[in-house]
């Protein structure tokens, strides 16, 4: 790997960068919908496909830049997916029609998968030549990034307009892309992978990690959707109070986060991700079983606190599996992980309209026995190897 003896403070502080700028578009969009639909007069069911655009964009250029890390490293791969991604927002604000949009929505997508699976193979890289865990708290760059995406986006739109909103965004992405482009950790295939065919892994590993991943993830997709629902229907909490749900998880979450690299740098990442799941079962269970609005909101806390650091432990995982192409373990499990928080999210509607979301939540606890029982796998995200 080229660059790696000399992996420091730069190259860790470049990949959080990019997190954290990945993080800030992902969040500017969220409050930039409400504007488009006004804009294009159309509807929930309508913008609701526009969102299953997204997801499908994400899912099918995965795979791609799995690929692309594998056959040119990561810096390269995360470059082109960065600088591709930047003024997406500005093409979303121009689009004059709803099919515009969702050619550009779809390629939105995609850019977001593709930039998501080469930024966490970079942040891989830059843990295997300093040897040391940094994924964990990437992911808290990211969660900080989309805060302050969505935190300031909404103000922004109603003050500046959407397209200038969405200039202004790209102008400070571009800015944070110049700042870490040249400190990025330029790795490269070994050169026993540089010529390899690239094709679906035959071993099972990168699928059963998959499957860990995405069990940790239908949680987190679950709660972001449906907690303030389930707050304000089945326990008549105030709509103000109802949107604590998310706000107690997504709060301990990042919290979590910085502090995940330095736990599971002490415990290793197989006890640290089974201490986690238990946490976030119990923290679901008390959600699901809670008799107040209050009781609810601790229970989604502690969930939170639970499922920051599972996903982050599954991807360093994933990336350091050994006998693959450095990128195509990694982009079989964000895939699998990510079609969770994506579509997941759906078919929990569809079941609430037959059963209550107490009952969901409970089963969405029992769910986490998959990466409970599949934690053995989490020995390859510690260096050593061990357990």
């Amino acid at each position: 790997m080229t660059g790696a003896g000399t992996a420091g403070i730069g190259a860790r502080w470049a990949v959080s960068a990019l997190f954290f700028a990945n993080g800030l578009v992902v969040g500017s969009w969220a409050p930039k919908l409400p504007a488009m639909m006004a804009r294009l007069g159309i509807g929930e069911s309508v913008a609701g496909l526009l969102v299953l655009a997204l997801g499908i964009g994400s899912i099918c250029l995965m795979p791609v830049f799995g690929a692309l890390v594998a056959r040119r490293g990561s810096a390269h791969a995360v470059r082109l997916a960065a600088t591709l991604f930047a003024p997406s927002l500005i093409w979303i604000s121009l689009a004059p029609t709803v099919w515009a949009v969702a050619i550009t929505v779809l390629a939105f997508g995609g850019l977001i998968g593709g930039m998501d699976v080469a930024m966490n193979a970079n942040a891989v890289a830059v843990e295997r030549a300093r040897r040391r865990a940094i994924m964990s708290s990437c992911h808290g760059f990211w969660s900080l990034g989309g805060l302050a995406g969505a935190g300031t986006g909404g103000i922004a739109i109603q003050t500046l307009g959407e397209l200038t909103h969405a200039v202004v965004v790209t102008l400070i992405v571009a800015a944070i892309l110049a700042l870490a482009f040249p400190r990025l950790l330029r790795d490269s295939p070994p050169g026993g992978h540089k010529h390899q065919p690239l094709r679906l892994p035959r071993t099972p590993l990168p699928y059963l990690i998959g499957v860990m991943a995405l069990a940790s993830m239908i949680p987190e997709g679950a709660i972001l959707d449906w907690a303030a629902v389930y707050l304000r229907r089945e326990m008549g909490a105030s709509l103000a109070l109802a949107g604590w749900g998310f706000a107690a998880c997504a709060g301990t979450m990042a919290v979590m986060r910085f502090l995940g690299d330095g736990i599971r740098g002490r415990f290793g990442a197989v006890r640290t991700l089974r201490i986690s799941t238990a946490i976030a079962m119990a923290g679901l269970a008390l959600a699901a079983l809670a008799h107040s609005p209050g009781t609810a909101i601790a229970g989604f806390g502690l969930a939170g606190i639970g499922i920051a650091n599972m996903v982050p432990i599954a991807f360093s995982a994933a990336g350091n599996l050994p006998g693959l192409a450095h990128g195509v373990g990694l982009s079989v499990v964000t895939t699998m992980g990510y079609s969770g928080i994506l579509l997941a999210p759906g078919s929990i509607g569809f079941l609430a309209e037959r059963m209550s979301f107490s009952v969901i939540f409970l089963a969405l606890s029992l769910l986490l026995l998959v990466p409970l029982l599949l934690s053995r796998l989490a020995r390859t995200a510690d260096f050593d190897g061990g357990a």
